[in-house]
C-alpha cells in the first residue's frame, strides 16, 4: 500500500506529506501519454454525422501534417486538436489546448485553441453564424498559420478514401512531446524530482 499524506486541510501539510504527493504525482504524470492514447481510441467509431469517425479525422489531420514535413510538436497538435470533442461538446478546442498547454509552443497552442473559430469559415454560414468570425484575429501573428492549418490539414481530413497512418505511428511522437513540460507552474518541481 502506498503512503498517504496525513493532512485533512492543505494548510496543515508538511514537507513529508508533500514529498509523498510529489512522488505519486511524478509516477502518475509519466502515464499521461497512455491516458491520452486511451482517450484518442474513444474517438473510434464516433462519426457525429461526419463522413469519417473522429479518430480517423484526427489520424488524417496528423498524417497530412506529417507528410507535409511539419515537426513532431505540430503533428501531435494536429493529432490531438479534436480530442475534446467527447468531453467538451461546446468548447472542444479548449479541452485540447488545456491538455497541450504545458508541452507545446505558444504558437501551436494558439492554433489549437482557436482552430474551431477558424474552421467555422467552412460551415458557420450554413448554421446561421458568421463564417468570418476568425477576422477578429486578423492582426494576430498566428492568423495566417491557423488558416493554413485548417485549410491544409483539418478541413481536408474527412476523406474515407485517404490512406492515413495508424495511431501507433504517432505514439512515439506523442510520448516525446509529453515527456517533459515546457510551460507549467509545476515545471520546477518536475525537474527537482528527477
Amino acid at each position: 500500500m502506498n503512503a498517504h499524506a496525513r493532512f485533512t486541510h492543505m494548510k496543515d501539510g508538511t514537507a513529508e506529506d508533500w514529498a509523498i504527493i510529489a512522488q505519486d504525482f511524478m509516477a502518475f504524470a509519466k502515464q499521461l501519454p497512455d491516458r491520452v492514447m486511451t482517450h484518442l481510441k474513444l474517438l473510434d467509431g464516433d462519426f457525429g454525422g461526419f463522413p469519417v469517425d473522429r479518430l480517423t479525422h484526427s489520424l488524417q489531420t496528423a498524417t497530412r501534417a506529417h507528410r507535409d514535413g511539419r515537426d513532431e510538436e505540430y503533428v501531435v497538435c494536429a493529432l490531438l486538436h479534436d480530442i475534446g470533442d467527447t468531453l467538451g461538446t461546446f468548447n472542444h478546442p479548449d479541452i485540447a489546448a488545456a491538455m497541450l498547454k504545458p508541452f507545446v509552443s505558444e504558437e501551436n497552442l494558439w492554433m489549437v485553441e482557436k482552430h474551431g473559430i477558424f474552421q467555422g469559415y467552412y460551415f458557420f454560414h450554413h448554421l446561421g453564424m458568421d463564417r468570418l468570425l476568425r477576422e477578429q484575429f486578423k492582426d494576430h501573428p498566428q492568423y495566417l498559420p491557423t488558416i493554413e492549418f485548417c485549410a491544409k490539414y483539418d478541413a481536408a481530413a474527412f476523406d474515407p478514401e485517404y490512406e492515413h497512418l495508424p495511431l501507433e505511428f504517432f505514439e512515439p511522437m506523442l510520448r516525446r512531446v509529453f515527456a517533459q513540460p515546457k510551460n507549467s507552474v509545476y515545471k520546477a518541481a518536475t525537474e527537482h524530482a528527477k
